[in-house]
């Protein structure tokens, strides 16, 4: 393959990788909302119907099964998310290589 079609190839990549963040971005910006809110359900039930000391409440409700299950969703999301701006920018900077290459070469034959 030669470096035009590698650096098209690698163009692609981005363009779907890009187009994945957004859907990721919004994943991950729903899973903290529908925690956030789990955790100040759990936290007012704590504190109404338990009658926990506020001071206890902080430290009980990430043993909560619904709270501890939407904050590991949260946090694959968030790890989804980084992996995908990790590879965007892998992507860019073999792109930026290639186009050194490129560079080169045609200055070579110049």
């Amino acid at each position: 393959m030669d470096l035009l079609e590698e650096m098209n190839k690698l163009i692609k990549e981005l363009d779907y990788s890009v187009k994945q963040l957004r859907k990721n971005g919004t994943a991950l910006a729903e899973a903290e909302k529908n925690y956030k809110m789990c955790l100040m359900k759990e936290a007012l039930k704590l504190r109404e119907i338990d009658e926990m000391p506020v001071t206890l409440i902080n430290q009980v409700i990430y043993g909560v099964k619904e709270v501890a299950t939407l904050r590991f969703e949260r946090d694959v999301k968030e790890a989804t998310y980084l992996a995908n701006q990790e590879a965007i920018n892998s992507t860019k900077l073999k792109i930026r290589i290639l186009e050194s290459q490129l560079n080169r070469e045609y200055a070579i034959t110049k």
